[in-house]
């Protein structure tokens, strides 16, 4: 299990974590600011909770930027990129972090269209303003990352095969990255404890985290899955550009 990253570590260096006014995003962000990186928090509707996460962040001395932006409006993306450029010049790390699907009173088309579109959108509106040496980080879920081979709860797979699809064409621009100096992680985690897509997967199949628990041994919280992400940000990229965090005894290989 990852530590924090050391103070100081990211003295620098400008992370951006995609809806990151809470959850796994906020602690991403959070340990990120802790290593010393100045932060960009991006989020959707949540600006109070996104701006007393800022405030917060600043005392780790680091500079704080809150960006509103619906990834799935590209005008929206391309407004918050030139808002980090003109803040900060350049991006060190990228995480896109923002997902979604499960939500009521969305269009059909949703959940691929946050899931796998604006994914590859933001990545090609940030390409621009991403340094040498940095580092694009995609977080799904095993759910999701293995769903080829391993069927996954009906009420989650429409956002399962989204962000599959997603992972996917974020993967086909990997040679272009490394042109580019910049290295990219797939980080896929198992059911996380206290998300909100955990709780809402849980209210549509009431039993399911527990018995995933079982099933897993254990649970990763919030807060030890964010740990994962930021560390995806500096550790050596593996061969498969995949760092899999949490039990995957119950997935099948891909």
């Amino acid at each position: 299990m990852s530590q924090p990253l050391p103070a100081g570590s990211l003295s620098g260096k400008t992370a951006l974590v995609t809806g990151s006014s809470r959850g796994i995003g906020a602690d991403t962000a959070r340990y990120l600011a802790q290593a010393g990186a100045d932060v960009v928090i991006n989020f959707r509707n949540k600006a109070p909770r996104a701006e007393k996460l800022a405030t917060e962040l600043r005392e780790f001395g680091v500079r704080v930027l809150v960006v509103g932006a619906d990834l799935t409006d590209h005008a929206s993306v391309a407004e918050m990129f030139a808002e980090v450029e003109r803040e900060f010049g350049r991006l060190d790390i990228l995480v896109l972090n923002a997902s979604g699907g499960m939500e009521s009173g969305m269009a059909a088309d949703y959940a691929l269209s946050l899931n796998r579109d604006a994914q590859v959108g933001a990545l090609e509106t940030a390409l621009p303003l991403l340094a040498t040496g940095g580092r694009v980080v995609f977080v799904t879920s095993h759910q999701a990352h293995f769903i080829r081979t391993t069927p996954t709860m009906p009420e989650y797979e429409p956002v399962a095969l989204s962000k599959r699809a997603g992972e996917d064409a974020l993967r086909e621009r990997i040679p272009a990255l490394n042109e580019r100096g910049v290295g990219f992680v797939v980080v896929s985690g198992d059911m996380i404890e206290g998300t909100i897509t955990a709780t809402l997967l849980e209210r549509a199949n009431p039993g399911a985290i527990s018995s995933r628990r079982e099933s897993a041994g254990r649970l990763y919280n919030v807060s030890e899955f964010a740990a994962e992400v930021a560390a995806a940000a500096v550790d050596p990229i593996p061969a498969d550009n995949t760092r899999l965090v949490g039990d995957t005894g119950s997935f099948a290989g891909e």
